[in-house]
């Protein structure tokens, strides 16, 4: 409980120090009335349209908490794959800090994927390529669950019977191991992955050669929404030659962050 309310408290602060627009920011966490979406501008000058409190909380994250980085610092000239790109926080800020970097950013939700891309225009990124499509077991016709109604929270892995027919929507996907095909990638460097559990089956479904091409992993698990949990993930990540660490959620069980490391093939010939 302690860990809980320490975590809120020192955010709160990470906003102040971070965010420029704290007008706009306070209006939105304290439900007040504003026109949306809203564009806040952090203080090492990127600039995102936002639509809600959760919006900026998960740019906290990912650009001033940097949850993703936390054991790897992304370097000038990598290829970076950010699965789960949402409203394009992450690609942003890595291409705006690396701008001999190239980023595959994913996202199927196409109200999020028209914000990501609204958002690199406003942040004059040039190094991102967006895709519409989710990433998962095999490439094809995916169900996207919106049973929530929060953008950030949509998936394509729910429990069996869990999803209804009412809130899925078809979007397309693709398959890690296509990912790799298409856009003739040798190596990633970094793959970032925020896809409310269907980290599960994009990474188990990888071919063994896709996985030793990846060095770096930071992603945020999800546990209860599959019969998997992170600790299989974490089995088999070891198993294809990485090093694990994990990070639970200060305020949610079920979540955590996780962070993958391994030798970069030029290294182990």
């Amino acid at each position: 409980m302690f860990s809980k309310w320490f975590y809120y408290f020192a955010s709160i602060f990470t906003i102040l120090r971070g965010v420029k627009s704290l007008l706009a920011t306070g209006r939105l966490f304290f439900g007040l009335p504003i026109q949306k979406p809203v564009v806040i501008e952090l203080n090492n000058g990127s600039r995102f349209k936002v639509r809600s409190a959760l919006d900026i909380w998960i740019i906290k994250e990912t650009c001033l908490d940097r949850d993703y980085e936390h054991s790897t610092q992304i370097e000038d000239n990598w290829i970076v794959i950010d699965i789960g790109a949402g409203l394009g926080d992450f690609a942003i800020c890595v291409a705006r800090e690396h701008p001999t970097t190239q980023v595959y950013a994913f996202e199927p939700f196409l109200e999020s994927f028209n914000l990501m891309q609204e958002n690199m225009a406003l942040n004059q990124v040039t190094n991102v390529q967006v895709f519409p499509y989710a990433v998962g077991a095999r490439s094809g016709k995916m169900n996207l669950d919106t049973v929530t109604g929060v953008a950030v929270q949509h998936s394509t892995a729910k429990i069996d019977g869990a999803t209804g027919a009412s809130s899925t929507i078809r979007v397309s996907g693709i398959s890690l191991d296509d990912i790799f095909k298409e856009q003739k990638l040798s190596h990633c460097d970094f793959l970032k992955a925020d896809c409310e559990g269907a980290e599960y089956e994009l990474f188990f479904n990888a071919s063994t050669e896709t996985m030793s091409k990846i060095v770096h992993i930071g992603l945020e698990y999800h546990n209860g929404v599959t019969q998997y949990t992170h600790n299989d993930l974490v089995a088999y990540l070891e198993r294809n030659g990485f090093s694990v660490e994990i990070r639970p959620n200060p305020v949610h069980a079920y979540l955590g962050f996780l962070c993958a490391s391994r030798e970069p093939m030029g290294n182990l010939l």
